[in-house]
């Protein structure tokens, strides 16, 4: 099918901002819709399936009309992303036919950070931002990019913003990626630094610098090994365990067994890029099959679809994940 299209009024700016450097916004747009863009001045012709041209259509109408300056990459990136989501409900995507159900008052999600437009950007975002406010014990699991640890972060510093808890406690299993790095120089916070540093970039984004390190310094947020939370109750705190999937079956009981009153959890991982010596079993695998049922606990399952980082990661990620092979990005 060809479609024509054509941008009224005609603006050269906006025109070569829509484009980018050498077209490369097109190219970008035609590998993600597998259609053909040719244009002549203010008129464009898409080539390709009807649904696929039409969806490509509208994201450069989108584009044009946010182009009075010159668009920012990541922006560019996310908009593409976002164009290319299946339409297919979130149920059929991987989340829990339960995990859907509304939650009051939390129809559009608003978090309290320095990112005013911080929002779900597909389904299976907005199904788990929900799930967060309605659940004392969330699980976000999926390849990478889809926002599982980035969104529970904002989660908690909206609760904290909000006086909803007194402290965030954030945790990880200290596992190389498969390498081994030998002994690290330093006292313990130098020594954990390296594993924990996603978390410590999330802040900063939604924070900023100056809050984060005032926030450390009053004991308001508090990085820790997993191997540290042992024979500690966490009362009145956001709890957030990531890279979950690297955690062995007793250190998961142990950190969900941490939770005082007035807390919520939230649990994040890949289960296609476990760590762990072979033969030992997930923690986090193991936790989806034996709680999936439990009342006040929630699960949401990301896929490739969910990827809002550069396109080539949600194509990497299906690529792998049609190979059956272990390992991500």
């Amino acid at each position: 099918m060809i479609l024509r299209h054509a941008f009224i009024p005609p603006d050269n700016q906006r025109l070569a901002n829509l484009c980018g450097n050498l077209d490369e916004h097109l190219r970008a747009i035609e590998a993600a819709f597998d259609v053909r863009i040719a244009r002549r001045n203010e008129s464009f012709r898409v080539e390709g399936a009807k649904a696929a041209a039409e969806r490509a259509v509208l994201l450069l109408q989108s584009l044009y009309d946010r182009a009075r300056r010159p668009i920012p990459p990541e922006f560019f990136q996310l908009a593409l992303a976002q164009a290319t989501q299946d339409a297919t409900p979130a149920r059929k995507r991987g989340a829990r036919a339960d995990d859907e159900a509304p939650v009051p008052g939390a129809g559009e999600v608003v978090l309290q950070t320095r990112r005013a437009d911080l929002q779900g950007r597909t389904p299976n975002q907005q199904v788990y931002l929900r799930n967060i406010l309605g659940h004392d014990i969330t699980f976000g699991i999926g390849p990478a990019g889809t926002g599982k640890t980035f969104l529970a972060v904002a989660c908690a510093v909206d609760a904290l913003e909000r006086s909803q808890v007194q402290r965030i406690v954030l945790t990880r299993p200290a596992v190389e990626a498969g390498e081994r790095l030998g002994f690290l120089p330093g006292d313990l916070t130098q020594k954990v630094d390296p594993y924990l540093r996603p978390l410590y970039d999330a802040l900063y984004d939604l924070m900023g610098f100056d809050r984060v390190t005032k926030a450390f310094e009053k004991g308001t947020i508090e990085i820790a090994p997993l191997a540290f939370m042992r024979g500690r109750t966490l009362n009145h705190a956001f709890v957030i365990l990531d890279e979950a999937q690297n955690t062995t079956s007793e250190q998961m009981k142990m950190f969900l067994t941490r939770i005082g009153f007035g807390a919520k959890a939230v649990v994040t991982g890949d289960v296609s890029q476990i760590d762990l010596p072979k033969g030992t079993l997930s923690g986090l695998i193991e936790a989806e099959r034996v709680l999936r049922r439990v009342k006040g606990i929630a699960i949401t399952r990301f896929t490739a679809a969910d990827v809002v980082r550069h396109p080539l990661v949600a194509r990497i990620v299906e690529a792998y994940e049609a190979e059956g092979v272990r390992g991500g990005v």
